[in-house]
């Protein structure tokens, strides 16, 4: 084991002891932990427990950091990436339909919804995924991204129906055969999109790792 493996159960071992020159050892044995798998002399400090923060979540890269291989292992069998996907494709869908909703209640196409369906979509692939592998969050960034494309899309398809007084389909298919999708969608997109869309594929990504706080990972004694 590392250094920093052994660390993980000496801080919140009552068996602690600090040394000026060795940092972090045993009182048993006045030396730094050198045993492999589990100490036979730890006893867990309840009052380290107490002390830790139960209210902010640990970023990934600082997760990673923070607990053992055995521990990620332990999270990695609690994946579901084909869940989080379609969750994640459903949330966006049904934001994608918000979207066209709005701009034909209000006659304005509102970027803002693409930071709301990036949010959603990487929310809810958390929840549903429990993911902390890099594919969750790119998964979570393509979604976001292809969901706020839809949502253009959904918005031209409604808005054009609502003047032209017809039905939505009817729309599309008009759209369709004429080969209009690409030349509208380009006619219609502007710079401003581009960064609303950024903003979604980051949030698609960073929210749809799984989180846990420090007090959390101290419960579980990694």
């Amino acid at each position: 084991m590392t250094r920093e493996e052994h660390l993980q159960f000496c801080k919140k071992c009552t068996k602690r002891e600090l040394d000026i020159e060795l940092g972090l050892v045993c009182s048993l044995t006045k030396r730094q932990a050198d045993f492999s798998g589990e100490c036979p002399n730890y006893t867990h400090d309840e009052t380290v427990l107490e002390q830790m923060d139960d209210s902010e979540s640990l970023d990934r890269q600082v997760l990673l950091a923070k607990v053992s291989e055995k521990a990620l292992e332990k999270y990695r069998t609690e994946q579901n990436l084909p869940a989080a996907i379609g969750v994640g494709v459903a949330v966006g869908l049904i934001g994608a339909a918000l979207w066209a909703a709005i701009t034909v209640a209000t006659g304005y196409q509102i970027g803002y919804m693409a930071i709301a369906i990036g949010a959603g979509v990487g929310i809810s692939m958390r929840i549903f995924g429990k993911g902390i592998d890099q594919i969750f969050g790119i998964s979570g960034a393509i979604i976001a991204i292809l969901s706020c494309l839809l949502g253009n899309f959904f918005s031209v398809i409604a808005s054009t129906a609502d003047y032209e007084n017809l039905g939505y389909i009817e729309t599309f298919n008009i759209i369709n055969e004429s080969s209009l999708i690409i030349p509208i969608m380009s006619e219609t997109f502007s710079g401003m999109d581009l960064f609303f869309y950024a903003i979604a594929a980051y949030e698609g990504y960073k929210f749809a790792f799984r989180v846990f706080t420090e007090k959390e990972l101290g419960e579980e004694g990694l």
